[in-house]
Parts: C-alpha cells; sequence; structure tokens
C-alpha cells in the first residue's frame, strides 16, 4: 500500500469516527433528557438498572451476533474494562443526580468541561500533538463553562459541581478507551460498561432501595436515595428507549475514540448541546438566560473552531495520527 492510500484509509477512520461520536451524542441527548423526565418519580439507580437490561439485551442479543459474535464477551484486560467502567458509572451518576435539581441545558454545558479535559489528558498519557490553535479553541470553550459555573456570586448552586466533577471522571473513561482500543472491540468495550451499570445500580437497589434515605426535601438526593416502585405502564416505552439508546451510544461513541485521536474526536462532542438546548425548551420549559447563552455560546463557537482547524487540515494532510 502506497504512502497515499495509506494516508486517505487513516482520513476515512477519522472522518468515521467524528460521525460515529456525532451519532453518540444525539442517542445520549435523548437518554439524558428522558432520565430527567423521570426523575420525580423514581429512584436514579432503579432507571438505570432497567435502562442496562435493555441495553445488554440488545448488545448481546442483536449487535455481538452482527459483530464477531459472542466471544466478545471473553476480555484478557479485565482490570482495564473494571477501571473504565467504574469511571463511567461515577461520570454518569454524578450527571444524572445534578439532572434532578438543574435545567438540563447547564447541566450538559458545565459537562463540556471533559472534552476539554481529555484534550490535556491525550497530551499527557496518549502523547497527542495538539497546536497553540487548537489550545486556543479549547481555552475558548473552558471560559464558557466558567460563564456557565458563575463562580462567586449569587447565582451560583453547590450542585453545578456535580457535573464538574462527573466530567473529569467522563475524560478517564476516553483515555482508557483509547488504551484500549487496539485490542478491543467497541462491542466489547460497550459490554463491560453495562456489566458495571447493572452491577452498581443492584448493589444501591439492595441498600437504599427501600427509601429509607430519601425524603430530604433535596431534588438530587432524593433521586438518589428513593424508594423502588412499579413503574406505570406510560413510562415503560421511555424506559425502553433509555436501554436503545444507552446500548447504540455507548457503542457509537467506544468506536468513534477507537478510530481516532482522543483529541480530535473530543470536540465533536459539542454536538450535544444544541440538542440539550431544544430538549430543555421544548419538553422542560427551561429558556436559558443570557449569562447561560453567552457560555453556551463561547463553547460552541470554541467547538466549531476546533472542527474548522480539524476540516483545513484534513484538506493538506493525513492529520494527526499521521505525524505520530
Amino acid at each position: 500500500m502506497t504512502t497515499l492510500d495509506t494516508n486517505a484509509a487513516e482520513a476515512r477512520s477519522r472522518i468515521t469516527g467524528i460521525l460515529c461520536i456525532m451519532g453518540g451524542m444525539i442517542f445520549f441527548s435523548l437518554n439524558d433528557m428522558s432520565i430527567k423526565f423521570l426523575s420525580g418519580g423514581y429512584a436514579l439507580h432503579q432507571v438505570v438498572l432497567i435502562r442496562t437490561a435493555f441495553a445488554l439485551a440488545v448488545l448481546v442479543g442483536l449487535v455481538m451476533p452482527f459483530r464477531g459474535g459472542h466471544g466478545q464477551m471473553l476480555t484478557r484486560r479485565p482490570g482495564a474494562h473494571f477501571l473504565r467502567g467504574v469511571c463511567v458509572v461515577l461520570a454518569n451518576m454524578l450527571f444524572f443526580v445534578a439532572l434532578a435539581a438543574m435545567p438540563l441545558a447547564e447541566a450538559v454545558a458545565i459537562s463540556f468541561v471533559s472534552p476539554l479535559l481529555i484534550t490535556l489528558l491525550s497530551v499527557l498519557f496518549l502523547g497527542e500533538k495538539v497546536g497553540p490553535r487548537r489550545w486556543v479553541a479549547v481555552g475558548l470553550g473552558l471560559l464558557g463553562v466558567v460563564v456557565i459555573l458563575r463562580p462567586g456570586t449569587e447565582a451560583f448552586r453547590p450542585v453545578a459541581i456535580l457535573p464538574l466533577l462527573g466530567a473529569v471522571a467522563y475524560a478517564m473513561v476516553n483515555i482508557l478507551t483509547r488504551r484500549l482500543g487496539p485490542t478491543e472491540s467497541a462491542a466489547t468495550l460497550a459490554f463491560y460498561i453495562q456489566i458495571t451499570f447493572a452491577a452498581v445500580s443492584a448493589a444501591m437497589g439492595l441498600t437504599v432501595g427501600d427509601g429509607r434515605f430519601a425524603g430530604t426535601g433535596d431534588a438530587s438526593l432524593d433521586f438518589l436515595l428513593r424508594a423502588w416502585v412499579w413503574p406505570q405502564p406510560r413510562d415503560w416505552p421511555i424506559l425502553v428507549m433509555l436501554g436503545l439508546a444507552a446500548a447504540i451510544g455507548s457503542l457509537l461513541v467506544a468506536q468513534g475514540y477507537r478510530l481516532c485521536e482522543a483529541a480530535l474526536a473530543a470536540p465533536f462532542e459539542y454536538s450535544a448541546m444544541p440538542l440539550a438546548v431544544f430538549w430543555g425548551v421544548v419538553v422542560f420549559g427551561e429558556w436559558p438566560d443570557a449569562v447561560a447563552w453567552t457560555g453556551i455560546a463561547l463553547i460552541l463557537g470554541g467547538g466549531l473552531y476546533l472542527i474548522w482547524r480539524e476540516t483545513l487540515k484534513g484538506r493538506v494532510s493525513a492529520g494527526p495520527r499521521a505525524r505520530r
């Protein structure tokens, strides 16, 4: 294979990876909206366990048979999968708990410090190259996160720290995905994430699922500690959709980070931001105020500039992977 063919194949791999990330964000936005919708009547660990059951059914029954078989449930790196699973469960639980008490768009915007952290960690742990213009874009997005957080003002809410902490855990998830990617399939990565979700949510249900610690009056704590109840018939379609969204979204994002560099893939997670604003307005009547819009604009501005830079570079070279 010639150098030109190799470069073209790598370019196609990056484009496919980017499309996987953006597709995953569509499914995860449906997931976030649905969990916030259910947060007033169910326990978080109950919702997650039901979601996980449907997600595992999709992965094991539909995805794996057509992508290499059930042998993908076996791995030689259980420790790395366990660490990645703990990080992703922590990231999601912190974010979901925050959704019960704050606007969807603001929670998603704050969580977007994660791609910025991924860019930094990809340099520190993966040896990837990040140019000065990309750092400027990252700084612009980080400024937007600070604007939305509003530290030092009366508008600052402690619950806003939760998606920020979740973002740190999520950054580590994607760095670990890059470490596992060369030897593990996307289906394997998604499978062990769901196994970890099932184990953690079941353990929480057994310890606090009777609701004895609920009734605090705090929306986030009650969402975490509420007693399990049998779901209403009208909510089952939402719970099924949660499982489908979790399985497909997890598979797409894992595949995206396997196919291209973390620093390149991460900015395309910004495509979830306009979706979060849309669901917040349409479903929950949460219209961001002027300060939130400013922060969102800065985050999107940094992300769009990054996308433009990578598109431009893709026209003249094979991109970061070829320079390694």
